[in-house]
């Protein structure tokens, strides 16, 4: 019961914080250099991940639907059924993850380390805003890098595949790719988009959170990246399955159309 409690009551602090910052971006917006730094500054730093993710998920769905393909003798529609469930559900996901752990631990660790040091309240008392100069300019860069970020991973994942059929299933990168329209419609991409940007919208709203209440010293900066970490990844999933059945919809809204 206690547990519970705490749990809601940390989702209604996360909801407060989350109107703080667009109020303060609908009323003060920071400047757009900052903004410009950070989306710069997270691209390069999670770039390299994130493209290794993209191609090596796309790599292993392909793996995993050579097997049962070829079993019925379909092996033409592998590239398909990989791509649309690579983008639909799995692909998303798991960039997701990868971005969690690098953007948003670092991202809370840099706000917590500022934090505790008393460096945002130093700008505080020289009468700024942290949410406005701080905390804002990461939101908006986390928001649009990852999403960024995300999207490119899903197209390496189709490169990824392709390799991977050609290695595994025999099959030319030509005919991996022309079915691929056959199985993913607009509603799957429009559904992984969503996913997409829903979970950078998480990502960014938690690790600039918890870094932003870090109380406790060093040690707490240590506890609010692990938090950031497991709290985004169980959001994560919680949102795959929201948007999950979201897609659906908007698929039975397409077919009826």
């Amino acid at each position: 019961m206690k547990s519970t409690a705490l749990f809601f009551n940390r989702l209604g602090e996360i909801m407060l914080f989350l109107k703080d910052v667009l109020t303060t971006l609908w009323v003060r917006p920071c400047r757009l250099e900052l903004v410009m730094e950070q989306i710069w500054h997270v691209t390069v730093q999670s770039f390299p991940t994130t493209a290794m993710a993209g191609f090596f998920v796309g790599g292993i769905m392909t793996v995993q639907f050579s097997m049962q393909v070829n079993e019925f003798g379909a092996a033409a529609y592998l590239g398909g059924l990989a791509t649309s469930a690579t983008i639909r559900e799995v692909g998303p996901m798991l960039i997701a993850f990868m971005l969690s752990g690098k953007v948003g631990a670092f991202t809370s660790a840099e706000l917590g380390t500022m934090k505790v040091t008393e460096q945002i309240d130093a700008i505080r008392c020289l009468g700024a805003d942290p949410i406005q100069e701080i905390i804002l300019p990461r939101f908006l860069g986390i928001i649009i890098s990852s999403f960024f970020l995300l999207t490119v991973g899903l197209m390496l994942s189709v490169i990824g595949g392709a390799t991977l059929g050609v290695v595994f299933a025999g099959i030319n990168p030509q005919e991996y790719v022309r079915h691929i329209p056959t199985i993913l419609g607009i509603p799957s991409m429009i559904s992984g988009l969503i996913k997409c940007m829903s979970y950078a919208l998480v990502l960014a709203t938690i690790c600039t959170y918890m870094g932003y209440f870090t109380t406790g010293g060093a040690k707490g900066v240590g506890r609010a990246v692990v938090s950031t970490s497991v709290l985004t990844m169980v959001s994560i999933v919680v949102f795959d399955w929201g948007t999950s059945f979201l897609g659906q919809l908007l698929q039975s809204w397409f077919a009826v159309g």
